[in-house]
């Protein structure tokens, strides 16, 4: 199976605008998830859907592919459907713009996920939730679910809930909780189905897109992960972004 990778990436970013742009060690960050992406075993095609023609500038400097898509998309997942109309890729997998650090394996496990096997609509990953912050940050989602790894329910709020736990250490020591990684693979019919489908009540409620598969009755498989990501978020992150790509050996 054909498959590409999709990077949205928006400008108007609510706590860091202009984020894709942002340099970390001489590069925009668009191009460290780019160059990163582009070391994907199973990718045959990789593309920078945007909603800003400096983006797009940006990243054709640097001999990416980018188009531009709307800019009233309700979620990436709507930006993505629309910068891939024109390709015939069977599996979309979805990188998010601000992970500079991606594992290239990781995206190629969930490539592998879907090409060989049709059970599954969706795949993504989770890690184990190493800390009390968090656990009960509503910033680091929570996955569960089944024994063949196919999700049951993604939220905000610390789940599975111990009951017996008499406080977040004793909680977190069961070690049945896992932090969502924001990276998706998506057989394409599924993908062309979602986006034709209103938002759920439950996306609505969390702000979750993830739960409108689920509320569409998708089967979405989850792959257990140490990688762990780190999103450029904040300011604060940016020099930590630095800090690590430097010690990746990254840097020149």
């Amino acid at each position: 199976m054909s498959v590409a990778i999709v990077i949205p990436a928006r400008y108007g970013s609510t706590r860091l605008p202009g984020k894709p742009l942002l340099p970390l060690c001489g590069k925009p960050l668009i191009q460290w998830v780019y160059e990163r992406a582009a070391q994907s075993a199973r990718a045959t095609r990789i593309r920078v859907a945007t909603d800003d023609e400096r983006i797009l500038e940006a990243v054709r400097a640097f001999g990416g592919e980018a188009v531009m898509t709307r800019a009233d998309h309700p979620s990436g997942t709507d930006r993505i459907a629309e910068a891939v109309r024109d390709l015939a890729a069977d599996v979309i997998i979805n990188v998010q713009g601000d992970e500079p650090l991606i594992d290239s394996a990781l995206i190629d496990a969930l490539a592998e996920t879907l090409s060989a096997s049709r059970e599954w609509d969706m795949a993504t990953a989770a890690t184990h939730i190493r800390t009390v912050a968090e656990l009960c940050s509503p910033a680091v989602v929570k996955a569960v679910w089944d024994h063949e790894q196919r999700a049951l329910y993604f939220s905000r709020e610390p789940i599975p809930h111990i009951r017996d736990a008499r406080s977040e250490e004793e909680a977190l020591n069961v070690q049945l909780h896992w932090r969502h990684i924001g990276i998706y693979g998506y057989r394409r019919a599924f993908l062309d189905r979602m986006v034709a489908t209103p938002p759920s009540p439950l996306e609505q409620a969390e702000k979750l897109e993830q739960l409108r598969a689920l509320q569409m009755g998708a089967r979405i498989k989850v792959l257990p992960t140490d990688h762990i990501g780190l999103g450029v978020d904040t300011p604060e992150d940016i020099p930590r972004a630095e800090v690590a790509l430097r010690a990746a050996g990254l840097t020149d």
